[in-house]
Parts: structure tokens; C-alpha cells; sequence
């Protein structure tokens, strides 16, 4: 179970899709698909939008005019930016991969489900879900980093005086 997002890495369907491999070896996901779908669930978590399980007792009758507890005045800037990250991203991909993007990353639905909901052909949804992943990869800049460059910091300092001369042309 991940500390940092409070979910099992491991349940997720967009980990198991990056986890498989084709008959090649080639995983079905790219490096930066993968991480696009886990960076727009990250921001989702974030702006509070996963749907309440319970019922909370805390807060007031909400009064007109006013946003009582729950609503948007509740949210913290780092939320209200996260629901603008989760918006732009969405408006990347379009309405038509949005909610497959949303339904599989964010609510974590199995692709079979996803398709009995919609009444899709079988496995369709993979197929659309690439695609969606591919353009939030390119929206995100995850587009062609290569997996053994990705976050990986070149220098923490200025080159050495003999260092800089050998880069030299």
C-alpha cells in the first residue's frame, strides 16, 4: 500500500496493462503512458474528487448563498489546483477518452467493465485506453522520454574547468 496516495499500487488496472508484456516483451504500456495515467489519478486524489463513502457528520446544514462544509470554499489551494490539473488534462485527450481515462485510472474500473457499461465490442477499451494515455503522455511532456532518462538528474554542479574543456568543441 502506497503511503503517499493511500491505495495497493498492485490493484490498479493501469499497472497491470504496464506490467504486461506482448509477445516481443514489449510492455503493452510505454514508460511515460504509464506515468501520465499515474500522474492524472495523483491529481485526481488530490482536488478531493473520489466520491465519499460514508456520511459526515461534521458539518452544517448548508445555508443559501453560502458554500457550507464539503464545498468548494473547504478546499485547499493544493485541491483547487489539482482540479485544475484533472481539467486541462481532460480537455487534452477530449470528452470522447476522458471518461475512459477517468474510469480506469481514477475509479480504478477493470477494463471489462468498462466495456459492459458501455456496451463496447471486447477489448476495445485497451485499445481506446492506449490511445487516451498516449495523448496525456504528450500533454503531460512524458512523450519519448526514454526509461532510463526519466527524472534522472544529470548535475548538481557546474562542470570542472578541465571538464568544460574536453565538452569543448
Amino acid at each position: 500500500m502506497s503511503a503517499r496516495t493511500g491505495f495497493n499500487e498492485e490493484e490498479t488496472p493501469l499497472t497491470r496493462l504496464a506490467t504486461r508484456r506482448s509477445k516481443g516483451g514489449e510492455p503493452f504500456l510505454s514508460r511515460g503512458e504509464a506515468m501520465a495515467g499515474e500522474r492524472l489519478r495523483v491529481d485526481f486524489t488530490r482536488a478531493q474528487m473520489t466520491p465519499a463513502l460514508g456520511q459526515r457528520w461534521d458539518g452544517m446544514p448548508r445555508q443559501p448563498g453560502r458554500s457550507g462544509a464539503g464545498g468548494v470554499g473547504d478546499l485547499s489551494d493544493n485541491a483547487i489546483d489539482a482540479r485544475r490539473r484533472v481539467a486541462k488534462a481532460c480537455d487534452a485527450v477530449g470528452p470522447e477518452l476522458s471518461g475512459l481515462l477517468l474510469d480506469v485510472c481514477c475509479f480504478l474500473k477493470g477494463l471489462e467493465t468498462v466495456e459492459r457499461e458501455r456496451q463496447w465490442p471486447a477489448r476495445s477499451a485497451k485499445l481506446l485506453l492506449k490511445t487516451g494515455l498516449a495523448m496525456l503522455a504528450r500533454h503531460y511532456g512524458f512523450e519519448g522520454a526514454r526509461d532510463a532518462e526519466v527524472g534522472r538528474i544529470r548535475r548538481w554542479r557546474a562542470p570542472k574547468p578541465e571538464e568544460a574543456d574536453r565538452s569543448s568543441p
